[in-house]
């Protein structure tokens, strides 16, 4: 079965989200490590990529001692075939998932100790699933701290190129058309940091990812609603909040036929309001106390 995102349409044509269809019984049951990413640079896009991007990539350096003394290509992407945490491409290039399942609790964790196991496995296979890795390093621990170059893609036509690889025949060119027929049309913004531009059928959304810890975010987010400051453009709307890997995500309904170009210019000046807002650490007023318990009320936690 072809994987796609967590949370996008499973393709096998139930009409369940993958996570509750064929990816189900795949998540730990132990409580999941609060910043996975933290101490990474670019921590907004590494939990954009776990949670949203349904196919996007980057590459990733290892850190000094990693891997062996000969250098070693490393991409990182969304989500591979079958759930793979990692595979070996027929030249030892590593490509690993960050959209696996967590077994330890500790996302961090797991996907180091995929990137560590697939570094000695041997070349032309994906890895199946993982023991628990214990105490092992965590991300941190095996990549050198180089910002996250991400290319967005809209399909996943990158599970079968590059060097080492050849052309997807057969059932394996069928997965690959089911996956790239389910995949949500995205775009991250390029002005600022970890915003993505989607369109599920015929809505539009803005997803982004804020860096900032949640009490002072959140109490910002309040005055700027207070004041009416908080919507992007004109026929956009603040619908709410997730809350994935200790960062919010909020989330805007656009017009329908919004594109990202037109995102791009509001979301500029929504980030510096933002800043304004941030550096503001006087008591909320009364309009902006009673804001921050809607936006408070329109969070939910991802898990």
């Amino acid at each position: 079965m072809p994987v796609v995102g967590p949370r996008e349409p499973c393709p096998c044509g139930s009409g369940r989200r993958y996570k509750n269809c064929h990816g189900a019984g795949r998540s730990a049951t132990s409580q999941a490590s609060l910043r996975p990413f933290a101490g990474l640079p670019g921590e907004p896009d590494w939990v954009a990529l776990r949670e949203i991007v349904p196919s996007a990539t980057a590459r990733l350096t290892l850190a000094p001692g990693v891997g062996g003394d000969e250098a070693r290509s490393v991409l990182l992407g969304t989500v591979l075939p079958l759930g793979w945490p990692a595979l070996v491409r027929a030249d030892a290039s590593v490509v690993l998932a960050v959209q696996t399942a967590t077994r330890s609790g500790d996302l961090g964790r797991d996907l180091a100790q995929a990137l560590l196991v697939a570094l000695d496995a041997e070349p032309g296979q994906g890895l199946p699933d993982l023991r628990e890795p214990g105490m092992g390093p965590r991300l941190p621990d095996v990549l050198a701290p180089e910002p996250l170059t991400l290319t967005v893609h809209q399909g996943f036509d990158w599970w079968v190129e590059g060097p080492g690889t050849n052309a997807a025949s057969g059932d394996a060119a069928r997965a690959l058309e089911q996956a790239n027929a389910a995949v949500v049309p995205t775009t991250r913004l390029t002005g600022v940091e970890a915003a993505y531009w989607c369109r599920i059928g015929d809505r539009t959304h803005l997803r982004w990812v804020l860096p900032e810890d949640e009490d002072p975010l959140v109490d910002a987010m309040a005055r700027l609603r207070a004041t009416g400051e908080l919507d992007l453009l004109d026929g956009a709307r603040y619908i709410g909040s997730f809350r994935a890997h200790g960062l919010l995500m909020p989330v805007w309904d656009l017009p329908a036929d919004a594109t990202a170009e037109d995102v791009e210019a509001p979301a500029v000046r929504l980030r510096a309001r933002q800043d304004e807002a941030l550096a503001d650490t006087s008591p909320l007023d009364d309009a902006a106390r009673r804001a921050r318990g809607g936006v408070i009320g329109r969070q939910l936690t991802l898990r």
